[in-house]
């Protein structure tokens, strides 16, 4: 299948601010083609939201037997890591796309910068965890919720949607799965969870207990609708054996339907195939991508009926 890629403008509005948008009209797509619209979102430049813009990569997938009027396909929202989306994270996207789902890649740093990446280079690692400190979940939240309203405007979008997403990403991709239009969520060593440090913060709290007024992702769990899976590699010095202990448990206790996938050596940011500092390991991200494409391929194409009571398991050899 062959990818094209365009943009698209999405609004957005958090923290009482907004504006209107401008919306570039979807190509005319060939059935031949898998089709990919790149949106934005960036509150400084003269797009949408807050004025939000280039960043959203949006993939619609087309194969040559297919009828362009009619084929629909599921919606991923797909959140990068502290650099927005880079080569490593468009790659993801179109390895999706080309599975059969409509993917969209928002930059989330829309509120400080433009869309294009940040460099994997000291400055711009340190620029990128500052502007993850600096946006407030309520922006987070806008984009992801701009994000799933794109995706549900598109003819040729089925109506549902999965998340997923790495590092940053793969916390964002657990925060927007807490709307209950998200079904499916397949999380890459989320960080920040564990810690409640998304967003401004006073200090690190990895209590069990949640906060008075808590809106922090683990204090959220209570509101997931659908299934989750997350991945994480056991020398991942960012979620450290504690941090993911205390997100199974709150998801547990939450009565999430959830799987947890924990690799031996991986280490943080293993899917990264470019300037991952030695910790890309393509056997371990080869395994994990099965994983993405049973949850989201059972849950996002497969119709098993109205969800109801699961009869409790027979305990047999």
């Amino acid at each position: 299948m062959l990818i094209q890629e365009s943009h698209v403008d999405v609004k957005t509005a958090a923290n009482g601010k907004e504006s209107t948008m401008r919306t570039t009209p979807p190509p005319t797509m060939p059935a031949h083609l898998l089709t990919a619209h790149q949106a934005s979102l960036s509150f400084t430049r003269s797009f949408l939201g807050f004025r939000m813009r280039r960043g959203l990569l949006i993939q619609h997938e087309f194969d040559s037997r297919a009828n362009a009027a009619t084929s629909r396909f599921p919606g991923v929202c797909l959140f990068s890591e502290i650099y927005q989306v880079t080569g490593p994270v468009a790659r993801f996207a179109r390895q999706i796309a080309g599975h059969g789902y409509i993917v969209a890649a928002p930059s989330s740093y829309h509120d400080f910068t433009g869309p294009e990446p940040l460099k994997y280079d000291a400055a711009d690692t340190d620029k990128g965890n500052q502007y993850k400190i600096q946006k407030t979940l309520e922006s987070y939240d806008a984009d992801s919720y701009a994000t799933v309203d794109h995706l549900l405007s598109l003819p040729t979008c089925t109506g549902l949607i999965g998340a997923t997403g790495m590092c940053l990403g793969g916390h964002l991709a657990v925060r927007a799965a807490l709307d209950p239009r998200i079904t499916a969520c397949v999380s890459y060593f989320a960080t920040d969870i564990h810690s409640r440090t998304l967003g401004p913060y006073e200090a690190a709290n990895t209590s069990a207990e949640a906060p008075p007024n808590s809106i922090h992702t683990l204090d959220q769990f209570d509101k997931f609708k659908g299934e989750v899976a997350m991945i994480f590699g056991v020398k991942d010095t960012h979620v450290p054996d504690a941090g993911r202990d205390l997100i199974r448990g709150k998801m547990r206790e939450a009565g999430v339907v959830a799987s947890f996938h924990e690799f031996a050596w991986a280490q943080h940011a293993f899917i990264r195939d470019e300037l991952s500092k030695g910790r890309y390991d393509p056997a371990v991200t080869k395994v994990c991508f099965e994983v993405l494409l049973e949850v989201f391929g059972r849950v996002l194409k497969t119709d098993l009926g109205v969800k109801g009571s699961v009869p409790a398991v027979e305990h047999d050899c």
